[in-house]
């Protein structure tokens, strides 16, 4: 998909309180915010911004789920962070520079709530409570992200394709994932076989089924039976540190 022009939506079913964190705002936060919020659609692979690109908005997700990617010199990458309805992204990483410091890329699409960078600037120094949110969420990313690199490093394919899983599915509220084996190797940093041979065995085992460009959960239960510490951890963290679901 590559980059493209993000639509505006002038009319949707969405809401600025799709997002858990605007959902959380007091009614005259939120109203700050408002008459400068825009809802957009986010198209699969959409890639939002590069490395080094600047800066001009923070987003908010409703149902999209974006990641965070680090391209090295030699092609390869990885995935640092993903960012869905419990968060925001394109403000934590860029409150000196102004610019990415990875590729923002589109893993599950659909709708955000967007805002200029500066006008978000601007309601972090008038309301204290939007400051205090935005400080709240950005130490549980950091704590997520360092779980998440534990993980990596230490747990398997298996109970890291679990993770993925299970967080895409409190993220969009729905059993039918629109996750192909093509972006679970590139969300977990393996070959495609790696995740082919996953999948199948989750599949022998009546936690998933699947079908053409996605993934469906049957034993949710199952599923957190054969994930890691991490996924639990992580959950506990943006409990304690958010008023989000």
């Amino acid at each position: 998909m590559g980059r493209k022009a993000v639509m505006v939506l002038q009319t949707s079913k969405a809401t600025h309180r799709s997002n858990w964190l605007l959902a959380a705002l007091e009614p005259e936060d939120l109203g700050y915010l408002e008459p400068h919020l825009d809802i957009v659609i986010l198209p699969k692979g959409t890639i939002l911004y590069e490395a080094g690109d600047p800066i001009r908005y923070t987003y908010f997700p409703h149902d999209a789920i974006v990641g965070l990617i680090n391209v090295m010199e030699e092609g390869q990458f990885v995935e640092v962070a993903s960012f869905g309805r419990e968060g925001l992204f394109g403000l934590i990483s860029a409150i000196v520079s102004r610019e990415a410091f990875g590729r923002y890329k589109v893993q599950v699409p659909g709708t955000a709530s967007r805002i200029a960078i500066d006008r978000m600037r601007e309601a972090m120094r008038a309301r204290p409570k939007v400051q205090r949110l935005v400080l709240s969420y950005s130490e549980a990313l950091l704590a997520q992200t360092f779980q998440t690199v534990s993980c990596n490093a230490i747990h398997t394919v298996e109970a890291r394709c679990c993770n993925w899983i299970l967080s895409t599915r409190d993220r969009i509220e729905e059993d039918l994932l629109p996750l192909t084996h093509a972006d679970l190797a590139e969300l977990l940093g393996v070959q495609r076989s790696t995740v082919s041979t996953v999948l199948r065995t989750f599949q022998t085992q009546g936690l998933i089924t699947q079908q053409r460009g996605g993934i469906i959960i049957a034993d949710r239960a199952g599923l957190e039976e054969m994930t890691c510490e991490c996924y639990a951890r992580i959950r506990q963290t943006f409990a304690r540190l958010l008023p989000v679901p």
